[in-house]
């Protein structure tokens, strides 16, 4: 996604703080000059935890926002105040996962030392780069900006925040098309002379009509289009943690997916462990399979050529609910 995040940058500020003045809003921060002014200017900016302070004063509730981001409650956001320092370190670290800060530092273009001193919490980053260290760990910067303000009143996300959201709310009706996007990414495809009709149905075993019904989908929602006689995905990702109810389906479906598999003796890792486990041992083996699919992803982010679509489902539960 490209942002200009300075521009960006003022506009959530404007968005913050709506009907009132600059001089109104500096001095409910705490500030004696008309420090609103300069961040809106872009003569200066404010950190994470400023633009965080500066919802809560103006009537958000940032702690619930942060879950609508993050999609849980972590420990951390209850170990603090929601709009300390130490809670957007821990937001940052959150989102980098198993992305190394070399990575990271290289898709935000800010130095090395500089992104794991905002990592660590030595420095805070100001508002741009706050913005573009979320992009390069997660690609949510437009669903975090809409967790705080109105989207649309935030003039550049607001037409990707429509997007988002269409994409979004059909992704849990039409759920073949993340399949069906990765398949128009395998080298075999894009080798193809034009687009063949079926040739993406036979390579996920599904029907020529599902096919069809995920590529105009995919058109009206513009996250694929025509190219040379090929189609292209563009690369968006389709986050569903502000909706856990398309989260679910699109859960639920692809564990059908691979009940059907099994029940057809298709090729594949199809296991299961039924066991008596204590609580805290079950807790050690959430985080070992929450580590696997840190692990997973950033294997597939780095894997070349694209030859294989695959699904990784990784399901642990307690059957008492």
């Amino acid at each position: 996604m490209l942002l200009d995040y300075d521009q960006t940058a003022r506009e959530v500020v404007l968005a913050i703080r709506a009907h009132r003045s600059q001089t109104a809003l500096s001095r409910r921060l705490g500030f004696r000059s008309n420090v609103v002014y300069t961040w809106e200017s872009g003569r200066r900016w404010p950190t994470g935890a400023q633009v965080l302070f500066a919802c809560h004063r103006t009537g958000v509730d940032v702690h619930a926002a942060l879950v609508t981001f993050i999609g849980r409650t972590p420990p951390w956001l209850d170990a603090e105040a929601p709009w300390s320092a130490e809670v957007v370190a821990a937001l940052l670290r959150d989102l980098q996962g198993a992305t190394s800060v070399t990575d990271l530092a290289r898709r935000c273009g800010r130095a090395r030392t500089r992104v794991s001193r905002w990592l660590s919490g030595d420095t805070e980053p100001r508002l741009p780069d706050l913005l573009r260290l979320i992009e390069a760990a997660s690609s949510r910067t437009v669903d975090f900006v809409a967790a705080l303000v109105d989207p649309e009143a935030v003039p550049s996300i607001a037409p990707l925040w429509r997007r988002v959201e269409a994409r979004r709310r059909g992704a849990g009706a039409v759920p073949w098309t993340q399949a069906v996007l990765r398949a128009l990414e395998l080298d075999e495809y894009r080798a193809l002379p034009c687009h063949h009709p079926g040739w993406i149905a036979e390579r996920l075993g599904i029907c020529l009509e599902e096919e069809e019904r995920c590529l105009n989908f995919l058109r009206d929602t513009g996250q694929i289009t025509a190219v040379g006689g090929k189609l292209r995905s563009e690369a968006f990702a389709v986050d569903t943690r502000r909706t856990p109810e398309v989260g679910r389906k699109l859960k639920a479906h692809w564990a059908r997916v691979a009940a059907e598999r099994v029940e057809q003796g298709a090729p594949g890792q199809f296991s299961y462990n039924v066991f008596t486990v204590s609580r805290a041992d079950f807790e050690r083996i959430r985080e070992a399979h929450l580590g696997y699919f840190h692990a997973l992803r950033a294997i597939v982010a780095e894997s070349e050529p694209a030859e294989v679509v695959a699904v990784a489902n990784v399901q642990l539960f307690a059957l008492d609910g």
